[in-house]
């Protein structure tokens, strides 16, 4: 697997062709890894893109109109793809995947999509565009999904999701299945914008209508230990695998079916849309306290 090494005083970051993914961000400073893993006894993933689509759809199959298609795998297909190297530089790297006869059998339309990593002290940026580049209207979703990794000895249920601009959030769960509860809307009031992540909060949160601009983890003394700055996505989900020492923040444009969602994907929940020839940029950022 051909991986690319960002670097400066603060941090080394490594991105992988293979999914164009996030796989390390080591912190010089604190002597620690930030990004889970990837240990497949638990979850076999560090920080993968999700597209076209985030999380499941019904029965591993989704309709365009009136034609049907497979998609068996969860959150689309980008995730399992490698990605062409476009440029890399010391503080940069670029991927590109592009649509082929593999991705047009389960996903009809022609799509470019360009990942950028841009390091900048402690900061990361990570940069989607998403362009159309066949002669019919494109439906996709998008999404990304770090899994951050915790300091050691430090229990994911002692921390804390930050909430810096929020008093009151609503939020819906997944069921075991991964679809979501549309009909079950629970409320978060986070104290001083915090929020305890412990035993009584369900497997995944998932927050809509853009009440998340900003969102971090803190560490059992309320210390930061990571900011996401997700201003642009309509939708922020929270969740962790319960056997890990990690948190994943989950900034969305589009989700998972609902429990029971039976329509075409036109109809999903913030469904994207691209014209012919249009091309969309979209970024999220994270800041390692």
């Amino acid at each position: 697997m051909t991986e690319h090494i960002l670097e400066n005083e603060e941090l080394r970051v490594t991105v992988a062709d293979a999914g164009a993914e996030l796989v390390s961000v080591y912190d010089k400073s604190r002597k620690l890894e930030r990004i889970w893993t990837g240990n497949p006894e638990v979850w076999n993933r560090h920080a993968p893109v999700l597209f076209p689509f985030v999380g499941k759809v019904t029965g591993g199959r989704y309709r365009i109109g009136g034609q049907e298609y497979s998609m068996k795998t969860q959150h689309g297909f980008a995730r399992d793809r490698n990605f062409t190297c476009v440029s890399a530089a010391a503080d940069e790297v670029v991927h590109r995947l592009c649509a082929d006869e593999e991705s047009l059998a389960v996903y009809p339309y022609s799509f470019c999509l360009t990942i950028r990593h841009c390091l900048k002290g402690r900061h990361l940026q990570v940069e989607w565009t998403v362009e159309n580049a066949g002669g019919e209207r494109m439906l996709y979703s998008i999404g990304g999904h770090p899994g951050f990794l915790l300091p050691p000895g430090i229990r994911k249920e002692d921390c804390y999701i930050l909430f810096p601009e929020a008093e009151s959030l609503r939020y819906i769960g997944a069921d075991q299945a991964g679809f979501a509860l549309i009909h079950n809307v629970k409320t978060l009031n986070p104290e001083d914008g915090r929020a305890p992540y412990g035993k009584d909060i369900p497997e995944t949160w998932i927050f809509e209508d853009r009440q998340v601009r900003r969102v971090g983890i803190a560490t059992p003394d309320g210390s930061p230990y990571v900011r996401m700055d997700c201003a642009q996505f309509p939708m922020l989900a929270v969740w962790a695998n319960p056997a890990g020492p990690f948190i994943c923040l989950e900034p969305w444009f589009g989700r998972t079916d609902d429990e029971g969602f039976e329509g075409s994907i036109d109809q999903k929940k913030d469904i994207q849309m691209l014209e012919p020839g249009e091309r969309r940029e979209i970024s999220y950022s994270m800041e390692f306290c």
